[in-house]
């Protein structure tokens, strides 16, 4: 039987308060939580499918107390936590490079206080990276960063994002950067190592799009799919597994908690596109998507995606020597 190539499954877990946040919402600032309804949901999909996956955790979330104990359960079921920022701001390539390492620092702190796991790898809010915060994290020892889309289609993104939101123009010109730049489509489809300015190097793990084409299709893609045609996303999602087989490329595959919540859950949130699907659809959408994707690939958590690319291209490289010896 031919081996299966890795593939990462990751989620991150933007809880209510920051969707109200970056919508312009009144009310983000008690920061109101679904936390308890998304986390049982999932964690639940997941052991039954037998899949462990990486949640990307907002600081500010972890640092609430009453929190402790839901977060703590995503360890305890046997997956791993990761940082998201503390603050949530998608405009965090703007920030200082004290800042930046502020940031990352209480974030840090505040997932292990309540997930007992300290963690070293990092996914930007809305895709939001610069120089700086590749820096830190290398300062740091992070053994990745997750945070580059490369997509041709971010510009049409925010607009879009802007359109359905009810932000002032100082509050989108402060997010101005969110979802990234049209560049960002250049950037590589498969793992890389950034060479950063202090000489030193860092793993980037791209969130995956469609290879040639550069299209999205995470999660929330085939929901937005989904509820045009269940044939239409399930052929949508094959065609996509058939590229990345085909170009050997190991996709990182994002989920969101608005994957598998609707409206029932979170009507504060039916501004979201796709919030029109009540939960009970996105679970069957969900299920569907990860039982293709285990039959096409291996499916890791992150950090054993990364420690396994890492050991394969020590390997190569080992052997490259010793055939020019």
């Amino acid at each position: 039987m031919k081996k299966k190539l890795p593939a990462s499954i990751s989620l991150d877990l933007d809880d209510k308060w920051s969707y109200m946040k970056v919508h312009g919402d009144d009310g983000w600032e008690k920061f109101p939580s679904y936390l308890d309804i998304v986390l049982p949901i999932t964690l639940d999909i997941l052991d039954k499918l037998d899949i462990k996956i990486t949640f990307f955790i907002v600081g500010q979330d972890a640092a609430i107390e009453k929190n402790h104990k839901i977060l703590r359960s995503i360890v305890e079921r046997g997956h791993e936590v990761a940082n998201h920022s503390f603050h949530h701001e998608s405009w965090l390539k703007t920030y200082s490079k004290e800042k930046i390492t502020n940031e990352i620092a209480i974030a840090e702190e505040a997932i292990l206080k309540a997930t007992g796991k300290r963690t070293n790898m990092f996914r930007g809010p809305g895709f939001s990276w610069s120089n700086d915060l590749l820096e830190v994290l290398e300062e740091r020892n992070y053994i990745f960063d997750a945070s580059i889309l490369p997509t041709y289609i971010s510009p049409l993104m925010r607009q879009y994002y802007f359109w359905k939101s009810k932000l002032s123009k100082e509050e989108k010109k402060s997010r101005k950067e969110l979802f990234g730049s049209f560049k960002e489509g250049f950037y590589p489809l498969k793992p890389f190592r950034w060479e950063l300015d202090s000489k030193r190097k860092l793993l980037e793990i791209p969130v995956s799009t469609m290879p040639v084409f550069k299209i999205p299709f995470h999660q929330s893609y085939l929901i937005y799919i989904g509820n045009i045609s269940t044939a239409l996303m399930k052929g949508y999602l094959r065609f996509s597994i058939f590229m990345c087989k085909l170009t050997r490329t190991s996709p990182s595959y994002l989920l969101h908690p608005l994957d598998v919540i609707g409206s029932d859950h979170a009507p504060e949130l039916a501004f979201f596109p796709g919030m029109n699907v009540q939960s009970a659809k996105k679970i069957k959408i969900f299920e569907d998507a990860m039982k293709m994707l285990k039959n096409n690939f291996e499916l890791l958590p992150m950090g054993e995606f990364a420690k396994r690319f890492t050991e394969e291209r020590k390997v190569i490289r080992l052997n490259k020597k010793t055939q020019l010896a």
